[in-house]
């Protein structure tokens, strides 16, 4: 009987170390690892650096949505960050309740891509060619709209709050 009770305690030990190994190889293949978390947050400096080749790169065709950013809960709208217009005439513009990246092409509006902000959804959207293009950002507090003109090949926002 003490043959066995060694045995079973032995064989589970073996099966545990396999477990525990085929587990942290599974880990390592997922880009994990084990005592913390494989993303970090971007730097300012990383997010200009990615913006700028972002920006750079040839516009695709149409309109798409992209996936939420995340802001802190309870963070009052902030005012409006526009960047600073890019060679290729794509501007990203950006407030609480959403960001929206602009184009220009023969003095008409386009909007490449729009995202709400944490709490909002898209309203109404009208993404261009046009004289003027325009989303709504809307949550159970306030609705923010973002139109965009051109001013020669330079998106120029105008944001309107209802709050």
């Amino acid at each position: 009987m003490n043959t066995r009770f060694v045995l079973a305690v032995a064989g589970w030990l073996l099966a545990a170390a396999l477990a525990t190994g085929a587990g942290v190889a599974v880990l390592g293949l997922l880009g994990r690892p084990l005592t913390g978390p494989a993303e970090r947050p971007m730097t300012a400096e990383e997010v200009r650096v990615a913006l700028a080749r972002d920006t750079a790169a040839p516009l695709p065709p149409g309109p798409t949505s992209t996936a939420v950013p995340t802001r802190s809960p309870g963070d009052a709208t902030p005012p409006v960050v526009p960047s600073a217009a890019p060679v290729t005439g794509r501007k990203l513009i950006s407030t609480g309740a959403g960001s929206v990246i602009a184009w220009c092409d023969g003095g008409l509006a386009r909007l490449q891509s729009w995202t709400p902000g944490q709490g909002y959804e898209t309203d109404d959207v009208e993404p261009g060619p046009d004289e003027h293009a325009r989303v709504r950002f809307e949550s159970d507090e306030s609705k923010v709209e973002i139109e965009v003109r051109c001013s020669g090949d330079v998106p120029v926002p105008r944001i309107s709050h209802d709050d």
